[in-house]
């Protein structure tokens, strides 16, 4: 098992704290009324906005684990808040690992300040087939480029204060004609919808995106043109991490309040986690917390070793969101019919588990990325 330094420990137990404190009495409510707002400052209060992020651009100066021990440790509060930060970073990250200097010093450090940031590729005719996207940023002859299109199903959109948007600068290369531009919220021509009704994860902002001839100046640009799909896939494969902590995270919280009914609730004279069929149940849904908690770890060490990681990571968040699915489902059934109402949170949870195997890659598409790489070794 991966040993955490003494600096990491502080970390977790300080988000633990705060997590049991801030933000899983909120997750509730979030639930039925979205994000809290209220919460913003109160990240950047614990440092936790820019955690990762280089000390010299604002950041905690973390690496790989300790940033997921942050929304490992927050998902077992909230689920949605672990994602909104999740979002948050994997469009954030995009400037830091491919921007100029100048961009990094512009934006990376609004990060720590509280500034949100939303990674833009979904399309409303174009997820898993991101090569399909309709967006376009046309350059002009002053260097400036023109955006035109919209998005679907962006989280962190009507929160953000930047957008990460993938647009197509050369139409006819397909993914090879992909670019990343950075879009303030006030852009002129920028319109964002209402925030989507969703099964789950309600505590995080979803929207449409549209844009109108957006002007944006030619340091809007992220990287190179033509680079767009592989900035944006590099990016994705370190937020796949983050999507298993997440995963960890919600079913340890969910097996933690199965726990403490099992404890209380008596059937047949005893209380039912003493009954086989219940205690087998939680056997299972350890074996497959320690799991998880193992790959994500050790995919970690690998990312910030510079070791590729792209196929662990997909079979971190492929294995992860299936399991994070069961454990919710068997948890409503430890609760029985109180499993199904709205006064215990398992409903919920199990609610929340089901964005895992679609956002940020769905199961399909990884189990594609996952052969592909064993059938190519």
């Amino acid at each position: 098992m991966y040993k955490f330094t003494e600096e990491q420990l502080m970390i977790r137990d300080m988000v633990r704290e705060f997590t049991a404190n801030e933000i899983e009495p909120r997750d509730r409510a979030m639930d039925e009324n979205g994000f809290d707002w209220d919460l913003i400052p109160k990240l950047v209060d614990a440092g936790l906005m820019a955690i990762h992020m280089p000390e010299e651009y604002g950041g905690g100066g973390g690496d790989t684990i300790t940033s997921e021990i942050v929304i490992n440790e927050i998902a077992k509060g909230s689920a949605s808040i672990a994602l909104f930060l999740d979002a948050h970073w994997l469009a954030a990250d995009m400037i830091l690992l491919h921007g100029t200097e100048e961009q990094k010093k512009k934006y990376v450090p609004l990060c720590a300040e509280g500034k949100v940031f939303a990674f833009g590729l979904t399309e409303s005719n174009a997820g898993s087939d991101a090569a399909a996207i309709k967006s376009v940023a046309e350059k002009q002859p002053d260097g400036s480029y023109i955006l035109n299109g919209g998005k679907a199903w962006i989280t962190n959109s009507g929160i953000a204060d930047y957008y990460l948007i993938m647009a197509k600068t050369d139409p006819e290369a397909g993914n090879k004609g992909i670019s990343v531009f950075i879009v303030p919220k006030e852009a002129e021509g920028l319109t964002v919808g209402k925030f989507e009704k969703k099964m789950g994860m309600r505590g995080s902002g979803t929207c449409e995106l549209s844009f109108d001839n957006i002007k944006l100046p030619a340091d809007a640009l992220v990287g190179s043109e033509g680079r767009g799909f592989m900035i944006a896939m590099q990016a994705l494969d370190g937020a796949r991490i983050s999507i298993g902590a997440i995963a960890s995270g919600l079913m340890q919280h969910a097996m933690d309040k199965a726990i403490k009914y099992a404890k209380e609730r008596v059937t047949f004279g005893k209380p039912i986690y003493k009954h086989q069929a219940v205690g087998f149940k939680f056997a299972d849904m350890a074996a497959k917390i320690r799991a998880t908690d193992l790959m994500i770890w050790d995919t970690c060490e690998m990312k910030d070793s510079g070791v590729r990681f792209s196929t662990e990571a997909a079979e971190l968040k492929l294995l992860a969101s299936r399991w994070a699915c069961e454990v919710c489902d068997d948890c409503i059934q430890i609760h029985g019919g109180n499993g199904y109402s709205h006064e215990f949170d398992v409903e919920r949870f199990y609610r929340d588990a089901k964005l895992l195997e679609i956002g940020e890659g769905t199961s399909e598409i990884l189990r594609m990325v996952i052969s592909g790489a064993v059938i190519g070794r």
